[in-house]
């Protein structure tokens, strides 16, 4: 007789055993408590902190904490949270409470009638809090201080949107819907403001000296324009007026210049013709720079406002971007034929630079390309820069150069579908008169010197550094008789190896910094000097990993003085913390923090030497802490997750195991909280490539993607395994056997695994290398095998339809590992597919193939199950409607959850059968039961 035993019956009996041990285990249900820390960032000052604690799902908090006080604020549902200049105030946004907005939606609200967002702005120095409600966003100037300008949404009313009393009020009845939003300009010292109507786009100088804004036309006459409000005189003043629409203000970096797109068709013309415009404080007079009939625009071109404006540097320059008129490429429709008569479809032409699917994901935008081009202010000139043969143009990041550095890759892009590793041709482009000059033709990205002398790029050709000078075009190979490696040293798929990058050029262009897989090196561009070893060969010869860190995120070059601070990684025991060296000098670095955690993200004050970074354990999530620069006493500023000590969690620790090739491996080893060495515990390994590194990595509980949860296994009294795995040339399937199983295997020798009760599982790579394992062997009672191939030779020329490429390069080149075509390599095709072994399998296995993978063919997943309902394998696949490769939805993330650890429970633990595995969930039932129950016959 069939009995039903709910999951409730379940979770009162088996916690209550828990809860006598002290602690519960995580379910489910408790996911949406967790949460994670984001926006952080120092006042300038250094004094104050700020950074939001962000839940799964739900409402944030905004957390402000003095640093060399006591004062401390915490504002619910704030986001996009800033300091201004002065460090006088804190500005954010306060979101609408998630609940309500549900609430709403649910009852199919319009967009209109939502509960928009408030504006907040802090008082620092008093704790008082001004809010006003409508606010569309706002402006701080990134250099000045004392002004902000905000926004308010099209509907509200001057009264609403200046009500500082209090925002949860009902607004007032709106007045009838105006042209534009109300731009409020706000005097933070003394809340003045001022508020200027019909506004759209706005923009903040750099010094703060300057608000320019945009006015929409209104219904009686027209009056659009770009205007500014000066902020030292407070005069208010119109740049130019007369056009229909303007748009893409942009202004120098002094604030005293700006340009603008402006058309004077109407703002329902289908294709609208946008010229360029240029207005500067001196002049106190706008002029139209470029239009479809200026010299230097292409027949059939215009001016393109989806392109950005910039000025450069020196403000001599103007970038812009043109494009081919859109009815160029427009094609007469024939309007005698009914759209259900038209054929529609594509043509792959073997002639196609890009196949068809690559051209479809592409589409939106190639039809909004834009092409760049420079006006010369001084000559009054206007020089087209790209074209559409040629367009791959890069500035310098200050806009300061005479010239450009180009790439082409247009004559070997045929070949991107099976090699994804192509060559480019490298140019200068004359900014002064376009002209081009092919250079080079390399693999890597060409690094330009500060001021422009040099270029320095890794190449993976020959796995060397070189540089090249613009005045003479001499190339020089920097480390090609160096004896030491700069390519990946742990490389194991058929491309070739990258390098270790750069930490970029010194100030004074004398060199670039380049690392190996241990250490930074100094290379002189010129070769005068020979290079030089800065960490003097320390990391290599402790297996320690220095990286320069960067604490000025506006930093364009690495100074030449002072103190270079260093991440730095022990490779052995994955420690992590910081070391420093005096800059330029060869040394052994400083240690000056380093323990057994996952250290990141320090970042400096701008005008103090104080510091915060993040610091995590398996057990400690990655809260924010505060220090000096001498790491002295670091404080823990944030709580992240108070309730974590309530639960069941888990320790981790590092092991190492031999291969069967001989190899020496690292894996992590989790076992629960409450572990007690006399046990027998079932046993859970999970794998990807390499995840030992992750050592000290916090992970939190929440809804699956797609992989099993390790915490969550882990308070449920599993032991959970990740081995690394090394992989050999042409054998991904049985390099994989050779380095999980062994790995396995040692930790059940340590004597507290049940090797009757272990499981794999993995998503992607990992449920390709699941589905091989469980046709080489039976040793694993249960297996989950997420988005896997299984079929390499009908995978081999399909498509990854998340970015349109073929899937031939995968196979030839990168993951996959094979080497070769597939008429080149056919059985290593077919060896390594789990598809042509699937009698062997005995393995129940649960499989998950979403019918919107972009990245592995759905189709892998059908192949493998029918495969196995052929063979009578216990299987379940699930199928996630309009899910991709990874779950997006985070009710299907929580769903896959449930099933995971179901299937999991009963195969090794012994717990009952869910309803949805033993007797499905018929099509009838299809999104009306979830069939969670468990059975028992």
């Amino acid at each position: 007789m069939k009995k039903i035993l709910s999951i409730f019956m379940c979770l009162v009996v088996f916690p209550a055993f828990v809860m006598a041990q002290g602690k519960k285990p995580l379910t489910h249900d408790v996911y949406d408590d967790w949460k994670s820390l984001g926006s952080t960032s120092l006042s300038n000052d250094g004094n104050w902190l700020h950074f939001t604690i962000n839940p799964q799902e739900g409402d944030n908090v905004l957390e402000v904490k003095q640093l060399n006080g006591t004062a401390a604020y915490k504002i619910d549902r704030a986001v996009n949270p800033n300091f201004t200049n002065d460090n006088r105030f804190v500005i954010f946004v306060i979101k609408p409470q998630a609940a309500l907005e549900k609430e709403l939606k649910l009852k199919k609200t319009k967009p209109a009638d939502m509960p928009k967002d408030t504006l907040g702005i802090l008082n620092l120095q008093s704790g008082d809090m001004v809010k006003k409600p409508l606010v569309k966003g706002y402006k701080l100037p990134k250099d000045g201080s004392g002004w902000l300008v905000y926004q308010n949404e099209p509907s509200a009313t001057k009264a609403a949107a200046t009500d500082e009393a209090n925002v949860d009020e009902k607004p007032k009845k709106p007045a009838p819907k105006a042209k534009g939003s109300e731009l409020v300009v706000r005097n933070l010292a003394t809340g003045e403001e001022q508020v200027i109507d019909r506004t759209a786009e706005y923009i903040f100088s750099d010094p703060g000296n300057r608000i320019y804004f945009t006015k929409v036309e209104d219904d009686s006459v027209k009056n659009a324009g770009v205007w500014y409000f000066d902020t030292q005189t407070k005069a208010l003043a119109a740049i130019d007026t007369g056009h229909t629409e303007y748009k893409g203000i942009t202004a120098h970096k002094d604030g005293l210049k700006l340009g603008w797109h402006a058309t004077a068709d109407s703002t329902k013309a289908k294709e609208k013709y946008y010229s360029l415009f240029f207005w500067d404080n001196a002049a106190k007079q706008s002029r139209k720079l470029v239009d479809t009939l200026t010299q230097g625009v292409p027949e059939q071109w215009v001016v393109s406002d989806n392109g950005n404006i910039n000025f450069s540097d020196n403000g001599n320059r103007i970038f812009f971007a043109t494009a081919p008129r859109p009815s160029k490429y427009e094609y007469a429709e024939d309007t005698t034929i009914l759209d259900e008569d038209r054929v529609k479809m594509d043509v792959w032409s073997w002639t196609d630079d890009a196949i068809q699917p690559m051209q479809k994901v592409q589409l939106n935008r190639d039809l909004k390309r834009t092409y760049l081009a420079v006006y010369q202010l001084n000559s009054n000139k206007m020089v087209q820069l790209e074209d559409e043969d040629f367009n791959s143009v890069n500035l310098d990041p200050d806009r300061k150069f005479d010239i450009a550095i180009a790439t082409d890759d247009s004559k070997y892009r045929y070949d991107y579908s099976w090699d994804i590793q192509l060559p480019r041709d490298v140019y200068t482009v004359d900014l002064n008169t376009g002209a081009r000059k092919m250079i080079f033709t390399a693999q890597g990205f060409p690094q330009a010197s500060p001021n422009g002398k040099y270029l320095a790029w890794y190449e993976p050709t020959d796995s060397t550094w070189y540089s090249y000078t613009l005045a003479n075009g001499t190339k020089r190979a920097l480390t090609a008789n160096m004896d030491v490696n700069f390519y990946d040293e742990i490389h194991d798929s058929p491309s070739l190896p990258g390098g270790y990058g750069s930490a970029g050029w010194l100030a004074d262009e004398s060199a670039i910094l380049v690392y190996d897989r241990h250490d930074i090196w100094k290379l002189d561009p010129t070769m005068a000097k020979a290079p030089e070893n800065l960490t003097n060969g320390y990391g290599r010869a402790n297996d320690l990993r220095y990286r320069y860190n960067r604490l000025d995120f506006e930093e364009r070059s690495i100074p030449t003085t002072g103190k270079w601070y260093l991440s730095t990684f022990n490779s052995t025991n994955k420690q992590s913390g910081y070391s420093n060296i005096n800059a330029n000098t060869k040394a052994n670095p400083t240690s000056i923090l380093m323990g057994d955690y996952a250290m990141s993200g320090m970042r400096k004050a701008k005008d103090s030497d104080r510091v915060i970074f993040n610091r995590s354990t398996f057990t400690e999530y990655g809260e924010v802490y505060a220090t000096n620069m001498q790491f002295e006493n670091p404080r823990k500023m944030s709580v992240t997750n108070p309730q974590q000590s309530e639960y069941n969690w888990g320790t981790i620790e590092l092991v190492e195991y031999t291969s069967l090739q001989g190899d020496r491996l690292q894996g992590l080893l989790i076992k629960p909280e409450n572990f007690d060495p006399n046990k027998k515990y079932p046993l859970i390994s999970y794998f990807y490539e390499r995840s030992s590194d992750g050592l000290h990595a916090y992970r939190s509980p929440a809804p699956s993607a797609s992989t099993i949860n390790l915490t969550y296994f882990a308070s449920n009294g599993y032991i959970v395994f990740v081995p690394d795995i090394k992989y050999e040339l042409g054998l991904p399937g049985p390099s994989a056997y050779d380095c999980i199983v062994p790995g396995v295997l040692s930790i059940v020798d340590r004597g507290f695994v049940d090797k009757d009760n272990m499981a794999i599982q993995g998503q992607s790579w990992g449920g390709y290398q699941v589905a091989y394992l469980v046709t080489q062997t039976n040793m694993f009672k249960a297996a989950g095998s997420g988005a896997p191939v299984v079929n390499m030779t009908s995978a081999y020329g399909g498509i990854r339809w998340g970015t349109g490429m073929s899937r031939m390069f995968q196979y030839e080149q990168t993951q996959s590992r094979i080497g070769g075509t597939l008429w080149e390599k056919p059985w290593y095709y077919i060896e390594n597919s789990p598809l042509f072994y699937a009698d062997r399998i005995k393995t129940p296995l649960l499989i998950m193939a979403n019918d919107e993978d972009g990245s592995v063919p759905w189709y892998q997943g059908i192949e493998f199950y029918m495969a196995l309902r052929r063979n009578s394998v216990p299987s379940w696949l699930l199928v996630y409607n309009g899910e991709d490769h990874n779950l997006r939805l985070r009710k299907n993330r929580k769903d896959l959850s449930i099933r995971l650890s179901q299937f999991f429970d009963h195969y090794l633990k012994g717990e009952p059968m869910p309803y949805w595995m033993k007797y499905g969930i018929p099509a009838t039932e299809k999104g009306k039961t979830m069939r969670y129950e468990l059975t028992e016959d």
